[in-house]
């Protein structure tokens, strides 16, 4: 069964661009790993100030091996670090992780 989890990432309002900016330049850098299902980030429309990094995975055991992976540490280095620079300062100011299992749902029927 699936599992999906959630970084809350609190993110000051003049800095949402530039964390969705960083994102895309790695789009899809967790595609290829063993149990990764899919990604969404999603902005905050009600005046919240966190945004949603959303994954799902085949299992607990495959979201512990990416973080444990190389590639983790890989894809959250920015462009210039991973270039031998500097990195760049963080956007956000604080994060939380949360896992869930699915519990119910529905989906629209095809036409």
């Amino acid at each position: 069964m699936s599992i999906v989890i959630i970084n809350a990432i609190t993110v000051p309002s003049d800095s949402g661009d530039e964390l969705a900016k960083r994102f895309a330049a790695r789009a899809g850098a967790v595609d290829g790993q063993e149990g990764f299902e899919g990604f969404e980030l999603l902005q905050p429309t009600d005046g919240r100030d966190q945004w949603l990094v959303v994954t799902r995975w085949r299992d607990q055991e495959s979201f512990e091996a990416w973080m444990a992976s190389p590639a983790f540490g890989h894809g959250h280095r920015d462009s210039s670090e991973r270039a031998g620079g500097d990195a760049k300062p963080p956007v956000s100011v604080s994060s939380e992780v949360w896992a869930y299992r699915p519990a119910g749902g529905s989906t629209p029927a095809a036409d």
